[in-house]
């Protein structure tokens, strides 16, 4: 079942500039992990920003669960979850277990039961030591997490998020990939992810759009993607280090298999060493 799709795409902005993404159908399944990859200007959050159903098309067709999202925005607004990447613009909540708090209450939820679904949020996100603690004096890694609960509270099927990772440092970024990848596993919660970070794409995604002059580009897994170099120089991306890596040594005749993560490599270097120790 598709739970979203987007076909051609046109949006003009009040300052009459205008974004277009025509090309293949932008399609997101039930339990998809989908790389929305662009690089600056190229329309990803204004593709959130139609999904979200804060914007409406000049042209072409949005449909999220087969309704209309701007016309159905309140009927909607339950079954997304969104992250922005500006995650303070969305922490509204004194404290963490306000703000995770804020949409049960919204939808009149008994105080006990709102207890028992923020601490289980909480603990989820492994922030249970944070709930009295005010958001804005939080670190990066743990705002993102805040923001990522509050989204989460009402269990919804898709999960919209702007670029994730941005301004992490190393060890959050992992921390924040691995509880994405728990959340679609676990609960099967639909991604949608949008970022010019390639490096996230080989560990989040199971399909890629490329977005870049007006138009999807290439859409497929991140292997058949990352394989289309000149595609992505058009989109103004560059493959991630370690597909560059492994093509020069594949173009000077060593033989390895093409990873995608740092596991992959090191199991293609594995088999590579045994071999010439063999």
């Amino acid at each position: 079942m598709e739970l979203v799709l987007v076909r051609n795409l046109q949006h003009t902005y009040p300052d009459g500039s205008t974004v277009s993404l025509e090309g293949p159908d932008f399609t997101v399944g039930a339990g998809q992990r989908v790389a929305v990859l662009g690089a600056n200007g190229s329309g990803k959050t204004t593709l959130l920003h139609h999904i979200m159903g804060l914007l409406k098309p000049s042209g072409g067709k949005v449909e999220v669960f087969g309704l209309d999202p701007n016309r159905n925005f309140r009927r909607l607004r339950r079954r997304l979850g969104v992250v922005l990447q500006r995650v303070e613009e969305q922490l509204l909540g004194p404290t963490v277990f306000d703000d995770a708090a804020f949409a049960l209450r919204n939808q009149g939820c008994s105080q006990p039961e709102v207890e028992r679904r923020v601490r289980e949020m909480l603990q989820e996100m492994g922030i249970s030591h944070l709930g009295d603690k005010v958001p804005h004096y939080l670190s990066g890694g743990e705002k993102k997490k805040v923001a990522l609960a509050g989204a989460m509270i009402l269990n919804p099927p898709l999960l919209l998020l702007d670029e994730p990772l941005d301004g992490l440092d190393p060890f959050s970024r992992q921390e924040l990939i691995q509880l994405l990848l728990r959340l679609n596993r676990e609960h099967g919660t639909s991604l949608i992810i949008a970022t010019h970070d390639v490096d996230i794409v080989t560990e989040l995604a199971d399909v890629v759009y490329v977005l870049g002059q007006g138009r999807i580009m290439a859409v497929g897994t991140p292997a058949e993607v990352f394989s289309r170099a000149e595609v992505l120089r058009e989109a103004k991306l560059a493959p991630p280090a370690l597909t560059t890596l492994f093509h020069r040594l594949q173009a000077a005749g060593v033989p390895v298999s093409l990873p995608l993560t740092l596991g992959e490599a090191e199991a293609s270097l594995t088999a590579l060493f045994r071999r010439l120790g063999g």
